[in-house]
């Protein structure tokens, strides 16, 4: 069972920046697709990112792109979300999920990521 633990979450101002990191550890794949989802107060939880660590392709939900940046370290396991303009809508706690490498799925779909963390809290003020 792997593990995953997030931070960076935090009190912001709306058009300020935060950036979350979530790693990977106990029994570790030689690689993972990891993602981020959110969950807004009183929303579903939705697909935010995802980057394959071994091949670096990434996955946005288009109302992310151009203000979030996925990236990893494959080395350490580690995904991390810079999170830019950020917006009193982006409030939500932020979890992070993984898969190891060669379990196939969507990169969209929360079913099809096996291990989640705890979540960070982010909060943008207005």
């Amino acid at each position: 069972q792997v593990q995953l633990v997030e931070s960076g979450g935090g009190l912001v101002q709306a058009g300020g920046s935060l950036r979350l990191s979530c790693a990977a550890s106990g029994r570790t794949s030689s690689s993972y697709t990891m993602g981020w989802f959110r969950r807004a107060p009183a929303k579903e939880r939705e697909f935010v990112a995802a980057i394959n660590l071994r091949s670096g392709n990434t996955y946005y939900a288009d109302s992310m792109k151009g203000r979030f940046t996925i990236s990893g370290d494959n080395a350490k396991n580690t995904v991390y979300l810079q999170m830019n303009s950020l917006k009193p809508e982006d409030t939500a706690v932020y979890y992070c999920a993984a898969r190891p490498y060669g379990y196939s799925g969507s990169y969209y779909r929360q079913t099809d990521f096996p291990s989640w963390g705890q979540g960070t809290q982010v909060t943008v003020s207005s």
